[in-house]
Formats: structure tokens, sequence, C-alpha cells
């Protein structure tokens, strides 16, 4: 009985305690102004799905039987951005993140894509942009897609914008090289 009436009293003063520190947080400071920058990047983006240094691997999988087994799998990656197509070419960071595969046909690859890119070197070393939107390859490899550029961090703090992708090299395994063209609004 003893403990019950130290927990009743206990709660109440947590009940009571709370809304004196609440009106601490609840000050609102009005934002100076602020000059909102524009930054356009271009780079290369390898998603390597086959062999023994993929980059992107399925972690999740519906436990059904269906005609289409990637439909439903859940793709972790860390894929290298680079300069140049080729793969060998200078290394610019690397884009970590996740994609959903959405589409029930085996000849179309469509996704719900959440990736960080990161980069590495240069003038935006340690800086990153957000890239959440749905990706689709069921067109021809030349087809420009747009995702939405969501948040940003280090140059591109609070960054909003658009990316520009175009598909330059893909194969039946899954692996691709995209085209990167990035627009960039931040402070």
């Amino acid at each position: 009985m003893e403990n019950q009436v130290i927990f009743a009293w206990a709660i109440i003063f947590c009940l009571a305690v709370a809304p004196v520190y609440g009106q601490y947080y609840s000050r609102t400071v009005r934002a100076g102004p602020r000059v909102e920058k524009i930054t356009r990047l271009h780079f290369f983006f390898h998603d390597i799905r086959s062999g023994e240094n993929a980059t992107a691997i399925p972690i999740a999988s519906p436990n059904t039987t269906q005609d289409t087994p990637t439909y439903g799998t859940l793709y972790a990656m860390d894929d290298p951005l680079t300069m140049e197509s080729e793969l060998t070419s200078t290394l610019i960071g690397n884009s970590q993140g996740l994609y959903l595969d959405l589409s029930r046909e085996r000849t179309k690859f469509i996704a719900i894509f959440y990736a960080d890119f990161a980069f590495t070197t240069g003038r935006f070393n340690g800086s990153s942009f957000s890239l959440f939107s749905r990706f689709s390859a069921e067109d021809a490899t030349s087809t420009i897609r747009e995702m939405a550029i969501v948040g940003g961090r280090g140059a591109f703090r609070m960054a909003t914008g658009f990316a520009l992708l175009r598909p330059t090299w893909s194969n039946t395994i899954g692996d691709a090289i995209v085209e990167f063209n990035v627009t960039l609004y931040h402070y």
C-alpha cells in the first residue's frame, strides 16, 4: 500500500511539473531574413544488384509464391556517386537508402525511393540532400524522370528541389547507371 501511495504522489508531481517545463519550450522567435541559394549538381549513380560487390541488396521480401519474385521486395543500398558514367571515374560520394519494388510485372521496375546523397570530396564535402519519391523505369532508357528533394544538411540545409534522372545503362539483372541533374533550393 505504501508503494502505491508513493507511486501516486510521483505521478501527481510529474503531471504538475510538466506544464511548467512545457512553457519553456513554447517560445516563438521570429526568424530574420534568409537568402535562398540555388545549387545545380551533375553526377552519375551506380546501382549494382549483382556480383560479390553488390551495392544494393534485398533485405526483405514477401513470403508468397508469385510470378514476379521481386514485387514487394525492400532493398538497402550504398551506391557510389561518380563524376562520369564509368564506375572507375572520380568518386564524389555515395547514396545510402532504401527502395521498395512496386511493380507486379516482371518487365517493369517501379519503386518508392528514399536516399541520402552524401558528398565526400570537393566543395560540398560533408553535405548531403535527401530524395524521397516514386521512380519508374518502364520507359525507354532515354526518358528523363523527375524526383523530389525533401531536405538536406551541411551546405544544403533545409533543401528542397528536384532531381532529373536519365538512366544511361541497365541490364536484366537490375544493375543500372543513372545520370543525375539536381537543382537544390537551400539556405
